[in-house]
């Protein structure tokens, strides 16, 4: 790394930092902080969505699926794709035609209205540990990246990991905890454009160039690398299952959701963001990947992911390598501090607000807004020191949110007969049942019994078995314990037709 570009990126933090304490002046209330005071445009949102999916966790992950599959790797973002498109058909519509009027703020809040207290209270314990540990994969992510580029030699006799890990942290949580979800939106804008213009104008062509061109490339890849048709049929099964529900599910999406001005402008928002994963980030991704196999044919296969790090520390030219290296650090932050607002929002919201005996007043749900979201920060920094690859805990995460949130969620918008028994069995079953089988896949006893030794062998991803044990005792507890109060679908569909 040369002082041009340490300048580069030091220049990039301080600006990001400086979005930060600009909105923290800004903000006056908690509406404010959490869903930007409903007033954001479909361009911004859009922009911030596709930057907090893709982020530095899938676009590492990205590199390491190009370096292990090719071209077929661009297939973990064209879930990004369906998943848009069909929330913004099928959800944003039926969500936003009534959000105003009940003031919601969280997904929980959403959950709270259709089936009770005690459901929002366990979704947002699902959702706030798994966006805590999301969080933790994309400051994992960074610390990948910058471990082998910027931060390869730290001081102190500190691992470049750790020193990596700590920085990265610092940063996101403070511009996060001081400006909010307008910080974290505007911040997103900025960070996707400094990546997918740095993918797309410098990186790729200087790649490519340095390597001999694009014949040369496609001459030195494995057999197979350039098809679309390279991945196993379990794979693309699994990313389908793991990953398209999340978009009925995210806290990120639902806050995004929120603080669109109305419905048409969500929807917007939506379909540029899946066009902007798939095709442009997706094959973005992985044509670095592919390069990065060229450039290193002798990295072992289980050090796929730092690949592409190591094709920024070693092939780009001075100069070059620092804006890249913001780039990729803009998609890492961008995640990271989405996932931050969202678990706080849970804790702070769904939790601290519902269990408290007395209103709490603006200044101090303020004040105790930033505290959480500043501890949700350390504790993503604590996890990320425990991961060991970014793609498996971004894909570990998804499997437990989605098999505990998707099935009552489903219900909650499309079904009028699912009831609070039928949504809390359902979410503990789903997602107690995905926790077990992840737990027992990590230590290595699926071969204990025949039905672990069944799944392990399917390949399928344990999400989907905890989808359907969530599915049975979701329709089995709506069936025999069945709710009293209307759907509230229902109510406004009855209060529009009257006026």
């Amino acid at each position: 790394m040369s002082i041009l570009d340490y300048a580069i990126f030091g220049v990039y933090m301080l600006v990001v930092l400086g979005v930060g304490v600009y909105f923290f002046f800004k903000n006056r209330h908690s509406e404010d902080y959490y869903v930007a005071n409903r007033e954001m445009g479909a361009t911004h949102v859009g922009l911030s969505i596709v930057a907090t999916d893709v982020g530095g966790g899938f676009s590492i992950g990205l590199g390491g699926v190009g370096f292990l599959m090719g071209l077929a790797g661009s297939w973990l973002l064209f879930t990004g794709l369906v998943g848009a498109w069909l929330s913004a058909v099928f959800v944003v519509p039926r969500i936003k035609r009534i959000d105003k009027r009940y003031g919601w703020r969280t997904y929980p809040d959403f959950l709270r209205h259709r089936y009770g207290r005690t459901v929002a209270m366990i979704a947002a314990l699902i959702s706030g540990i798994g966006y805590l540990g999301f969080t933790g994969g994309q400051i994992r992510a960074g610390a990948t990246l910058a471990g082998a580029t910027i931060f390869a030699n730290p001081p102190w006799g500190m691992s470049p990991t750790m020193f990596s890990l700590i920085i990265i942290a610092v940063v996101t949580i403070i511009y996060t905890c001081l400006g909010g979800l307008k910080a974290v939106i505007y911040t997103d804008m900025i960070q996707w454009i400094v990546l997918l213009g740095g993918l797309v104008l410098v990186t790729i062509p200087v790649a490519v160039y340095q390597l001999g061109g694009p014949a040369k490339i496609i001459e030195a890849l494995p057999e197979g690398h350039m098809s679309l048709a390279n991945i196993e049929p379990t794979t693309f099964v699994n990313w389908m299952i793991a990953i398209i529900p999340i978009w009925l599910v995210a806290m990120t999406l639902y806050q995004r959701m929120f603080a669109c001005r109305d419905a048409k402008t969500a929807k917007r928002a939506w379909y540029i963001a899946g066009l902007l994963e798939y095709p442009c980030m997706a094959f973005a991704g992985v044509l670095l990947g592919m390069c990065s196999r060229v450039a290193f044919p002798e990295l072992p296969i289980e050090d796929c992911e730092q690949g592409l790090p190591m094709l920024i520390a070693d092939v780009l030219p001075i100069g070059v390598k620092g804006i890249v290296i913001a780039a990729y650090f803009s998609a890492i932050m961008s995640t990271a501090d989405s996932c931050m607002m969202a678990s706080s929002g849970n804790f702070v919201n769904d939790i601290a607000e519902q269990l408290a005996k007395k209103p709490i007043s603006e200044k101090a749900l303020m004040r105790l807004s930033i505290g959480v979201t500043f501890l949700v920060g350390i504790a993503a920094l604590a996890l990320a020191a425990a991961f060991t690859t970014v793609l498996s805990a971004i894909v570990m995460t998804y499997e437990f949110m989605v098999a505990g949130l998707f099935i009552p969620t489903l219900g909650a918008l499309f079904w009028r007969r699912g009831s609070s028994i039928g949504a809390i069995l359902g979410m503990i079953g789903g997602g107690g049942t995905t926790l077990a089988l992840l737990i027992l896949q990590k230590a290595n006893i699926s071969q204990d019994t025949q039905l672990l030794k069944w799944i392990a062998d399917s390949g399928l991803s344990v999400c989907l078995h905890g989808i359907v044990c969530s599915l049975v005792l979701y329709v089995i507890g709506s069936m025999i314990w069945p709710n009293r109060q209307p759907s509230i679908f229902t109510v406004a569909e009855e209060t529009q037709q009257a006026v």
